[in-house]
């Protein structure tokens, strides 16, 4: 728009619409390019007051005459000129390039509007972004390559820590280098992989973070199914390179010491509820206080939870842990139930503490569907 002051004209910015050949928008608004006629004096008020006004967020090095590369409805827009403007005047704000150029003479002026809403692209011009799908989450690259680094991470986690439990004739294990390599293990896993799949390597914070709200159920079953393939990985290769007076049963989770299966479950459930606690704080975005380092945290719980759950059951935590000795080896205990369940409600009463009841989330409940359907999308962001 163009005004005077003492020191000369001076330039503001303004909604531009596009008359004369025009396409139409998909709400009924104009997109350069089609084969209506424009129109003249008080006509083009009305035709401004027909069309649906486009806000034109393009590069400031493009000209007015060309189409933007997004148009956004604008809702409640009233007109901002009655008449078109003068010639190829500027209409942008002061000191912009000379490159910025305002629409030609046949152009009518823009409505403008104070809200900017969701972006409606023009047919033919400008493309939409896909709608999320389930479909769409499990075809993608990077959901392939999540599954891939849980699949991986879950083995070399297993190889490690069950490496460490090993009864070797020269040195048995202690419980401080059982703990340490468990704890050592996850947090290189967490640190390495963590950024591709969010490092879950645990089917119990798998499933804790769907109750939360947290990943698609879709994601979950992958995320278990890769852990639970890449322990039995883990523990094969394990089995394969050592030697058999070495061998033993391969660290298979077992209740130790006139331990009950109840209080096992109640251990079990306590440590991994500890563990569950520190995975969701450490790595929640929401935070604004000082986390240091997330890997670094995890690894020291895990290393807290064995130092006392050993004497135990050998310390789980992780079903898939327990799970991929259990199958190599052959040797499923009447118990072996006790290293599912108790890490699995353990992990679910912290998601439910955490999620819901200390730090809860403010997504509506379509939104939460949406998660739970693999096809939300955080409000003005878009799918790469």
């Amino acid at each position: 728009m163009r005004g005077y002051s003492a020191a000369g004209p001076v330039y503001t910015a303004a909604w531009v619409t596009w008359p004369g050949r025009v396409r139409r928008c998909p709400g009924g608004g104009a997109g350069a390019g089609s084969g209506a006629r424009g129109v003249r004096g008080g006509g083009e008020r009305a035709a401004a007051a027909r069309s649906v006004p486009c806000a034109l967020p393009w590069a400031p090095s493009a000209g007015a005459a060309h189409c933007p590369p997004v148009l956004v409805p604008l809702r409640d827009a009233r007109p901002l000129y009655n008449a078109p403007l003068a010639g190829p005047r500027q209409a942008a704000s002061h000191g912009v390039g000379a490159g910025e150029r305002a629409a030609p003479r046949s152009q009518t002026p823009a409505p403008a509007s104070s809200t900017a809403r969701t972006a409606a692209p023009c047919r033919g011009l400008c493309r939409r972004a896909p709608k999320a799908t389930m479909k769409t989450e499990v075809c993608s690259v990077a959901f392939l390559k999540a599954v891939f680094a849980e699949f991986l991470a879950t083995l070399i986690f297993v190889f490690f820590g069950l490496g460490s439990a090993l009864k070797w004739p020269s040195a048995l294990p202690s419980i401080l280098q059982i703990s340490m390599a468990f704890g050592l293990a996850i947090g290189t896993m967490a640190q390495a992989l963590g950024p591709v799949s969010g490092g879950h390597i645990n089917p119990a914070i798998t499933l804790a973070l769907l109750i939360g709200n947290q990943i698609s159920l879709l994601r979950a079953v992958f995320y278990v199914a890769a852990q639970l393939v890449g322990a039995i990985a883990g523990a094969g290769i394990l089995y394969a390179l050592v030697p058999t007076n070495a061998r033993g049963n391969l660290a298979v989770n077992a209740i130790n010491n006139n331990t009950t299966p109840g209080q096992a479950v109640a251990v079990e459930l306590i440590l991994t509820f500890q563990l569950a606690l520190c995975i969701f704080s450490s790595t929640d975005s929401r935070r604004t206080s000082p986390v240091g380092s997330p890997a670094l945290s995890i690894g020291l719980s895990v290393t807290l939870g064995h130092l006392v759950g050993i004497y135990f059951t050998g310390c789980s935590m992780n079903p898939a842990r327990s799970f991929g000795p259990a199958v190599v080896m052959n040797r499923f205990s009447p118990s072996h139930w006790v290293f599912w369940v108790g890490p699995i409600v353990g992990a679910t009463m912290a998601a439910i503490l955490y999620f819901y009841l200390l730090f809860p989330t403010s997504l509506s409940r379509s939104d939460r569907i949406a998660v739970i359907k693999g096809t939300y999308e955080p409000e003005n962001i878009g799918r790469v």
